[in-house]
C-alpha cells in the first residue's frame, strides 16, 4: 500500500446558499482544490453527500457534478454513510490511491439542506436513524441527543451548564475563520439563556442546518514530493472506518461511542501515535453532547471527565489539545455530507500554517472524527504535516 498526500484543498462558505444548487457548490469546491493542487483532471471523484435525493431530487450527484465541473469520463460515485458522509468518501479516496487503483483522486462533500421547510429536513435527517424502532415512533436526532445528555446528567452528576465550554469555543474559533457560519462571540450567560430544543439541548448545544461544499485532492506521498508542489505537505497517516447499532436503544451502554473507541484506537496504532501526540482534534460537536462522548471514547478524557476537560481551558485554541479550530460543527455550520471534508481541509490549513488569525503554534498531528447517526459509524482520520 502507498502512503497517501493531500495536495490540494478548497471549500465554500457555510450557510443558507440559497442562490447556488449541488452542482454549483461542488464545482466551486472541487476547482479551488483543483487550483489549489495545480491539477487539471483527475482519475476519480468520490462525493460524500447524504440528503441529494430527499431533499433535491437529485441521485447519480457525483456524475453530475463530474460533468458540470468538467471533469467528465472520470470514474465517480457517491458516498453515503448519514452525517459521516464526507469522511466516508475520503477513506474511499485514500483507498484508492493507497491501493494503486488511481493516482490523482477528488474527494468532495456537499450539501443542500435549506431549500426544504424545516419539517422536511428534519424527515430527511431521521432517516439516518432505525426507522421501524426511532424515526417512525417520532425520535428525532435532538430527541435521541437530548435523552443520551439527560443520562449523562444523571450518571456523572453534571449539569446542563458544565456544557457550556464546548458551544463558547466553538463560537470562539468560528471569529477567525471567513467560511464559517455563525461570527458571533458566545457568553455563558447567552448560553444559559438559550432557547430549549429538545430539553435539555438548547439551540446553543445544536449545529445548525445550512449548506456548503468542501474538497481536497489526493495522490501518492511519494509521487507528490517529486512534483514539488511548494506547499507543505500532508500525509494521511490513518483512515479508519468502524460502526455501532444503528439504534441507541441496541447498545449496551449508550453513554459509550463503541465505533469511536474503535475507529481512533486503530489509528492511533495504524499512524504509529498516541492521544498524547495528537496536536489538535477536529470533532463532531453536532451536538454538545456527542463532542464529551468524542473525547472519552478516543482516549482524552477519562468517562464521565470530558466536561472537567472542557472547563480546564485544556480544549481551547491555547490548550494542550485545542479542538474545532475553525468553529466546528455547531459554529462553522453542519452540512452533513460536507462535515468530514470541511474538518480534513481544515485540518490541513492548520498543518500548512494557512490557518490565519486562528494558526495554531504547535500544528503537526491532526485528528478529525465524522459520526454518521447517533454514533452508528464513526470516521477517524491522522494527519502529518511533513517537516
Amino acid at each position: 500500500m502507498r502512503d497517501v498526500a493531500i495536495v490540494g484543498i478548497g471549500q465554500t462558505p457555510v450557510g443558507e446558499l440559497w442562490n447556488q444548487s449541488l452542482r454549483h457548490l461542488g464545482h466551486d469546491a472541487i476547482h479551488a482544490a483543483m487550483a489549489d493542487a495545480g491539477i487539471e483532471t483527475a482519475d476519480a471523484l468520490y462525493v460524500g453527500n447524504m440528503l441529494s435525493g430527499e431533499l433535491s431530487g437529485q441521485e447519480h450527484l457525483a456524475t453530475l457534478i463530474a460533468d458540470f465541473t468538467g471533469l467528465r469520463g472520470i470514474e465517480a460515485a457517491k458516498i453515503e454513510a448519514a452525517c459521516a458522509s464526507g469522511a466516508a468518501a475520503m477513506r474511499v479516496g485514500v483507498l484508492a490511491v493507497a491501493s494503486g487503483m488511481a493516482d490523482t483522486v477528488i474527494v468532495t462533500g456537499v450539501e443542500k439542506m435549506t431549500d426544504t421547510l424545516p419539517a422536511e429536513t428534519t424527515a430527511g435527517l431521521a432517516m439516518a436513524a432505525d426507522q421501524d424502532y426511532e424515526a417512525a415512533e417520532g425520535a428525532t436526532f435532538v430527541a435521541l441527543n437530548a435523552m443520551i445528555m439527560r443520562r449523562y446528567m444523571y450518571e456523572y452528576g453534571v449539569t446542563k451548564v458544565d456544557f457550556a465550554p464546548f458551544p463558547i469555543i466553538a463560537h470562539e474559533n468560528a471569529l477567525g475563520n471567513p467560511n464559517a457560519m455563525f461570527h458571533l462571540k458566545l457568553t455563558p450567560e447567552r448560553y444559559e439563556k438559550a432557547p430549549a430544543v429538545a430539553p435539555p439541548i438548547n439551540i446553543m448545544d445544536s449545529s445548525p442546518i445550512c449548506d456548503g461544499a468542501a474538497a481536497v485532492v489526493l495522490m501518492p506521498y511519494e509521487q507528490a514530493r517529486e512534483f514539488g508542489r511548494g506547499k507543505r505537505l500532508v500525509r494521511v497517516a490513518a483512515s479508519v472506518s468502524a460502526t455501532d447499532t444503528l439504534a441507541v436503544h441496541d447498545r449496551h451502554d449508550p453513554l459509550w461511542l463503541e465505533a469511536a473507541y474503535i475507529s481512533s484506537h486503530k489509528a492511533y496504532t495504524l499512524a504509529g501515535v498516541t492521544p498524547n501526540d495528537i496536536d489538535f482534534f477536529e470533532l463532531h460537536d453536532a451536538f454538545s453532547i456527542m463532542a464529551a462522548l468524542s473525547l472519552e471514547a478516543s482516549g482524552f478524557a477519562p468517562r464521565g471527565k470530558a466536561l472537567e476537560l472542557a472547563a480546564s481551558g485544556a480544549l481551547a485554541r491555547d490548550g494542550r489539545l485545542p479542538i474545532n479550530t475553525m468553529g466546528g460543527l455547531k459554529a462553522r455550520g453542519h452540512p452533513v455530507g460536507a462535515t468530514g471534508v470541511y474538518q480534513i481541509v481544515e485540518a490541513v490549513m492548520q498543518l500548512r500554517g494557512e490557518a490565519g488569525a486562528n494558526q495554531l503554534d504547535h500544528a503537526h498531528i491532526a485528528m478529525t472524527q465524522n459520526i454518521g447517526g447517533s454514533g452508528a459509524t464513526i470516521l477517524t482520520h491522522i494527519l502529518i504535516g511533513e517537516s
